[in-house]
């Protein structure tokens, strides 16, 4: 078994795996998962730097992440950072925090790169043994178990700041990340002066990001054929939002969410309710996190559009992504590392 640990750090939250790879069948058993929400984009979009109170969040949450990973013995780690700390003028202040708390230096890593370890966490499991967990918590209209996902997959990320696509069967075939994200759109058109502009938002506010999420889908279909795509998968904190309220959890289950389908009118009729609801509104859906309240309509939205841009006719939601392909790739490269050195001595 090879132990390792793995950080992914959004524009909204930082999460921790902590896993092992059992190399005779190229698993991952989890040991850790958790998720703090820092929202370390904030004002990034207007102010291209990273704020010193968002920076104290996330350093926070390194603080915490550093002590799980002390406890378990991790015997690699791999700190990833995307969207924000990407356009943000003062990164390095980023860098050397996270390098002077955990002892490894942040990898700033390309839409690209972003859009392979998605995928990989995202697709690895999906061909011929899925667990659907729709069946277990079944919303009116979807899927049922299945053996397997027809491919090719479109694998929709939908992060704080930007959203990956990611089109390919056991592989990427084309990937494209634009700047479209829950965060984003929030603090473009629905905040000013750090005060929700309007509450619930109005048509005005609502036809603004759908142009700028229909112009991002737009760029991202000059690189990925989107309607090649047979079936749908969501990730990140948007979509597994939009999956508990369509199954009607009280509290979040990762378990009940993942690998459920939750069908096309779900995510309309949801998203219209985020939309149509105030903050207090929102904040009382019991499986709503407090640290996405002010952002999950938004996020709603790019996927509700995602979906009718797409033609697909539901959504299979996975709680294995990004942490996840980062977490496999570490493991390996450190199965590879040891047989190099064995083979060397």
């Amino acid at each position: 078994m090879k132990r390792v640990a793995a950080v992914d750090c959004g524009t909204n939250s930082i999460r921790l795996l902590v896993a092992d790879l059992d190399p005779a069948t190229g698993e991952l058993k989890d040991l850790d998962r958790r998720m703090r929400i820092v929202r370390l984009g904030q004002g990034v979009d207007r102010t291209g730097r990273l704020a010193p109170e968002a920076l104290e969040r996330t350093f926070a949450a390194c603080r915490e992440y550093a002590g799980v990973i002390r406890e378990l013995g991790a015997e690699a780690v791999r700190f990833v950072a995307t969207s924000a700390s990407r356009d943000a003028e003062n990164r390095d202040d980023f860098v050397r925090g996270v390098l002077d708390i955990l002892g490894v230096e942040p990898e700033v890593i390309t839409g690209d790169q972003e859009a392979e370890f998605s995928f990989t966490g995202a697709t690895k499991e999906l061909t011929g043994r899925v667990a659907a967990g729709a069946e277990r918590l079944p919303v009116e209209g979807g899927g049922g178990r299945r053996e397997g996902m027809e491919q090719p997959y479109l694998v929709v990320d939908i992060g704080g700041g930007s959203t990956e696509f990611v089109l390919g069967e056991d592989t990427v075939d084309a990937a494209r990340s634009v700047d479209v994200g829950c965060v984003r759109m929030t603090e473009r058109h629905l905040v000013r002066d750090g005060e929700l502009v309007a509450d619930p938002p109005g048509e005005e506010q609502v036809g603004a990001m759908k142009a700028d999420i229909a112009r991002a889908l737009d760029l991202a279909a000059e690189t990925v054929p989107l309607d090649r795509a047979r079936t749908l998968v969501g990730l990140a904190g948007s979509v597994t939002t939009v999956a508990a309220i369509a199954l009607g959890l009280r509290e979040y289950d990762s378990a009940a969410i993942h690998h459920s389908r939750i069908p096309l009118a779900k995510v309309r009729e949801i998203t219209h309710r985020l939309l149509s609801a105030t903050h207090e509104e929102r904040a009382a859906i019991p499986s709503m996190h407090p640290g996405r309240v002010d952002v999950i309509a938004a996020g709603a939205l790019v996927l509700l559009s995602i979906m009718e841009r797409t033609g697909a006719e539901e959504v299979v939601v996975s709680e294995h992504d990004i942490l996840d392909g980062i977490a496999y790739k570490t493991a390996l490269d450190a199965e590879e590392a040891d047989k190099k050195s064995q083979n060397g001595s």
